[in-house]
């Protein structure tokens, strides 16, 4: 999964997205998910989830963006002020997401870490919360 900051703007610092694979993985854990792998760079986030195949991705994906937005938007306000005035906007309206199959979950981990964080370095934040087994390799 794939989302992207209104604008493209280069929101997204380490201490923002530090706070994002938080609420990112709590949020999944509400939904009986696991998140499997996290990173992302200045103006986007991946996310690689195990989804629980009783959620609808649709739902899941609006509400991790609906509770990022509402708690980044409440916890860095005047950083993104810089970027969004008075908006109360921090993701576009569209996501990108795949479903995985013909690759190992070791593939799909090592292309989430492979981005470059906000800082430019490449070492991924680690997600902290998961539960339950990861898909089988």
């Amino acid at each position: 999964m794939v989302l992207v900051t209104k604008y493209r703007r280069k929101t997204i610092t380490d201490e923002v997205l530090t706070r994002l694979n938080q609420i990112c993985a709590d949020t999944c854990v509400k939904w009986e998910c696991n998140l499997i792998e996290f990173n992302g760079e200045t103006d986007h986030i991946h996310l690689l989830v195990d989804l629980n195949p009783k959620v609808a991705p649709v739902k899941l994906i609006a509400n991790i963006k609906t509770v990022t937005s509402r708690l980044i938007r409440q916890e860095f306000s005047e950083h993104l002020e810089k970027f969004y005035g008075d908006q109360r906007v921090f993701w576009t309206g569209s996501y990108f997401v795949a479903s995985c199959g013909g690759v190992t979950i070791e593939q799909l981990k090592s292309y989430v870490q492979s981005q470059n964080t906000p800082s430019g370095n490449s070492p991924p934040v680690k997600s902290k919360i998961i539960t339950g087994d990861p898909l089988p390799v």
